[in-house]
């Protein structure tokens, strides 16, 4: 519409002050007000760029551009009652943050340094990257390891590195754990575990594979850490792009170590580091053990070597789609909703949304629900029993997923309207329990409202999809006319 996000008056002013009665502050993103005159090309100074900005509701300017306010007052761009309403804003903030009362009032001020890196804070650290950890594969229960292996090698240029802990954005941790201490920690002293980091993670470089594949063919399973790096996938990224990927690829030569390694005949683990999605299609195929840890923290290999070792019975789930090939992503400038996430994606991924497996095996039954026909306000109350029938006490994550089959309108072929992760022992049934509320079966029409309309509502429960795992399938139906959800 002609507008920067920074200075749109559609969003700031209209949508979100007197729509949806926002009384705080808003903040630009770093450099924001200067594109607006530099890349934007919608004003054609500093001084026009920020009193636009100010005027339409961007109170606090990530940069140095609000410097030119001052100038911008005396060219008649921006009056002091107009700069005026952004300062009482921002110090609102600050009085209710306590920033001049004196320090005895401030509970903050009351927190010792030591605190931030506590021993609390470092077991929630480590509970943290062992629930975010997913296991993709594995094939004839290669996991969990034993403990008492004769010897274990662990390849890969993400084993060692503390990089790949942190992702971006990050504090310093005092200590940290990287995948390869932390298997070394959990083996027993009778194992013998050799490194190398085999390759560069984005260089072309094969030098280090001969020592890679002789550590390999003197040992009894190979653990390698592969992945991306916050380097290449983060802000602006820092090597050889602007933060865009433009494959979603194994970098490097990753990929031929691990088929070099695969010709040695030794089980393999594969072990991902990343921020999105990966096309490893042939490793789906060829490598029996598959985990994803993410950018799993300061205690993330504490928590692989629980998952690797069997003292973490793994339960996460993937939080986006994990795609075949590029192919299946839509073109940027294709804004259409057509196979753009898991809510309108037709064809069969490589692992699904919601995706993740466990070292025991979940039963779910006796699906219910209150009502079978609503009105369009009314909830609906949904139950399910979930049985561990696996011999590993561990947590299942049960998602719901909701269809709108006969809506009129284009609405998603199934969305997540519900999860609730739950500790289920061996041989124990649970009973997890949801509300169904019209908004979340709602469909939103050409206006940007959300209606709820008549017809068969379908709902699956499981530990993913429908399509992708085990579900059980219910409906009710909606009686009346379209309503506007509340």
């Amino acid at each position: 519409n002609g507008e920067a996000c920074c200075a749109s008056v559609t969003l700031l002013q209209k949508i979100l002050r007197e729509e949806w009665g926002f009384n705080g502050y808003v903040v630009s993103d770093c450099g924001a007000i200067d594109d607006i005159h530099a890349h934007h090309k919608l004003t054609q100074s500093p001084e026009e760029s920020s009193a636009l900005a100010v005027k339409n509701g961007c109170e606090l300017n990530c940069g140095g551009t609000y410097n030119s306010l001052v100038k911008a007052v005396r060219e008649g761009l921006i009056s002091e009652d107009e700069i005026d309403i952004a300062v009482k804003r921002l110090f609102t903030a600050r009085f209710k943050l306590g920033m001049f009362d004196p320090e005895e009032m401030v509970s903050y001020a009351q927190i010792p340094y030591e605190v931030n890196d506590c021993e609390e804070h470092r077991k929630l650290a480590l509970e943290m990257a062992r629930k975010t950890i997913v296991l993709l594969k594995n094939e004839n229960n290669l996991l969990p390891l034993s403990k008492d292996l004769k010897a274990i090698t662990v390849i890969g240029p993400n084993a060692d590195n503390l990089e790949v802990l942190l992702g971006n954005y990050n504090g310093t941790p005092s200590r940290y754990v990287t995948p390869l201490q932390g298997i070394r920690d959990k083996v027993s002293p009778k194992t013998k575990v050799y490194y190398t980091p085999g390759c560069e993670l984005i260089g072309r470089s094969k030098h280090g594979f001969s020592e890679a594949i002789s550590m390999a063919e003197g040992s009894d399973v190979v653990i390698m850490v592969m992945g991306l790096s916050p380097r290449l996938e983060g802000e602006e990224g820092e090597w050889g792009g602007e933060g865009d990927r433009t494959n979603i690829d194994l970098p490097g030569v990753q990929h031929d170590l691990i088929e070099a390694i695969y010709e040695t005949g030794k089980p393999i683990v594969l072990v991902l580091t990343n921020g999105s999605a990966l096309a490893i299609n042939w490793e789906a195929k060829h490598i029996p053990a598959i985990v994803d840890i993410w950018y799993p923290g300061e205690e993330g290999g504490t928590a692989l070597a629980d998952v690797l070792f069997g003292d973490y019975n793994p339960a996460g789930r993937l939080p986006v789609t994990f795609m075949k090939s590029l192919d299946q992503v839509p073109e940027f400038t294709d804004y259409s909703m057509k196979n753009r996430t898991y809510r309108y994606m037709k064809d069969e991924p490589l692992w699904a949304f919601g995706y993740g497996l466990s070292y025991t095996k979940f039963r779910y039954s006796n699906l219910k629900l209150n009502k079978t026909e609503i009105s369009p306000t009314e909830n609906v109350e949904i139950q399910v029993d979930v049985e561990n029938i696996g011999k590993v006490d561990g947590d299942e994550v049960v998602q719901l997923y909701v269809s709108t089959p006969e809506s009129p309108i284009l609405a998603p072929i199934r969305s997540l309207q519900g999860f609730d992760r739950v500790f289920i022992r061996s041989g124990e049934k649970k009973i997890v329990k949801f509300t169904l509320k019209p908004e979340q079966f709602a469909v939103v029409d050409e206006e940007g409202r959300f209606m709820v309309m008549p017809g068969k509502i379908e709902i699956s429960i499981g530990g993913g999809q429908p399509s992708f795992t085990d579900t059980i399938i219910d409906s009710f139906k909606v009686v009346g006319q379209p309503t506007r959800a509340e």
